[in-house]
């Protein structure tokens, strides 16, 4: 019986093979543990090495990637260069400003805005292709003062001045334009109040590329000079420079309005710019008596207050006597 079971494992073996791999023992838990331990002694102790090695040839190689990157001219990142474009206004406002009077450049037209390449002291038109919306706002007359054009957008926008409470908008007329080929004129506009209640007391304009009109480059904004704006009552005694034919002659300087000379020139028939000028030149002797009455009796009017106060004797007026009668 043994014998037969011997005989069957006999040929149930491969004759081909090993005699080592059929003759392996089979290996003790024991000796699995030691070995896991092992490896995980080993893995401990060679992840920090594993760690400094990978650490140091990763910013190995992006060293070398950046010097590579900044010795290649196409790829090098270049800072933005500030805008010099520019708004401005190319002409100076026509002065004294009067509430409810439309506001004029010196040569009495309308105010134009300008857009310009401004590098340093030279100044480039600019000729856009797009139209471009202009606002156009007041400003503080203090914002800027000794600052020159750095300022920012939110600097600009925080010293617009808006109309005190209760009143009308501090300017009335048209306050957004449109610019085309790098020029927008502006209409009619005038100011509602006048400026003595803000702490400078001077307005300037402003004009101030509208918000969403251009987003793709900055464009400094324009300001005037700083300026008083006066009650329009005030206008009702102002002098013309230079007077028109057609002005009353009070406005003429010296020729106080409703003043002694004035009536007198009224009472001669000179009632404008125009009549005083040709009686000048047809009857200076006329005007010229006209002005001397004026001025010599007003003097006996103010020596003869004094008199009365003083007792000053009025024989120093006897030769204009037959004048003053």
């Amino acid at each position: 019986m043994m014998a037969a079971k011997r005989l069957l494992s006999e040929s149930c073996s491969d004759p081909d093979e090993p005699k080592e791999k059929r003759m392996r023992p089979r290996p003790s838990f024991a000796s699995v543990i030691g070995k896991a331990v092992m490896v995980n002694c080993l893995s401990t102790a060679l992840e920090p090495v594993i760690r400094r090695v990978v650490n140091e040839e990763v910013e190995r190689s992006l060293r070398h990637r950046l010097r590579s990157f900044s010795r290649s001219p196409s790829l090098r990142i270049q800072a933005p260069e500030l805008s010099t474009l520019q708004l401005i206004f190319p002409k100076d406002l026509s002065l004294p400003i009067f509430t409810g009077s439309k506001i004029v450049d010196k040569e009495s037209n309308q105010l134009q805005v300008l857009l310009v390449d401004k590098k340093g002291d030279q100044m480039v038109p600019v000729l856009p292709h797009n139209p471009i919306k202009v606002d156009i706002v007041v400003l503080d007359g203090d914002f800027s003062s000794g600052d020159g054009n750095n300022w920012t957008c939110e600097e600009f926008d925080s010293n617009i001045v808006r109309e005190r409470t209760g009143k009308r908008p501090l300017l009335t007329g048209e306050l957004a334009v449109t610019m085309r080929d790098g020029v927008a004129s502006i209409g009619e506009r005038e100011f509602t109040d006048n400026s003595s209640w803000i702490r400078s007391r001077k307005f300037r304009i402003g004009a101030k590329v509208a918000q969403g009109s251009l987003q793709a480059v900055r464009i400094r904004e324009a300001m005037t000079e700083a300026f008083v704006v006066k009650d329009h009552r005030g206008e009702l005694y102002k002098k013309h420079h230079p007077p028109m034919l057609g002005d009353e002659v009070w406005r003429l300087e010296k020729i106080g309005k409703d003043g002694v000379f004035h009536k007198k020139l009224t009472s001669a028939g000179v009632n404008t710019v125009q009549d005083f000028l040709k009686m000048s030149v047809v009857d200076p002797a006329k005007l010229r008596r006209a002005y001397l009455e004026t001025l010599v009796r007003q003097a006996y009017v103010n020596w003869s207050s004094l008199e009365e106060r003083e007792g000053i004797s009025n024989e120093l007026f006897w030769p204009f006597s037959n004048i003053l009668r």
